[in-house]
């Protein structure tokens, strides 16, 4: 399955941006965004190391908030060992 990551923009260089999203940062493409006016703080779903579209925080959480419902009912129904 692939997920797109909710991720903040921290700095912004022409099309390349480093963004982050719960403490790890990465060098994410703005390219396929280039006509967005993107500034640091603002928030985009990135795939594959590209920002594929901008979202407010709200979404971010929201989407955050559910891949960690998955996370944790994969968790659970994993036995120990």
């Amino acid at each position: 399955m692939c997920l797109g990551i909710p991720m903040r923009i921290i700095e912004r260089d022409g099309f390349s941006a480093r963004c982050e999203a719960r403490g790890v940062q990465r060098q994410i493409s703005l390219f396929l965004l280039q006509h967005e006016d993107l500034a640091p703080g603002d928030f985009v779903m990135v795939h594959m190391g590209e920002a594929i579209e901008t979202m407010n925080e709200e979404a971010a959480r929201a989407a955050w908030d559910l891949y960690d419902e998955m996370l944790a009912a994969e968790a659970a129904a994993t036995p120990p060992g």
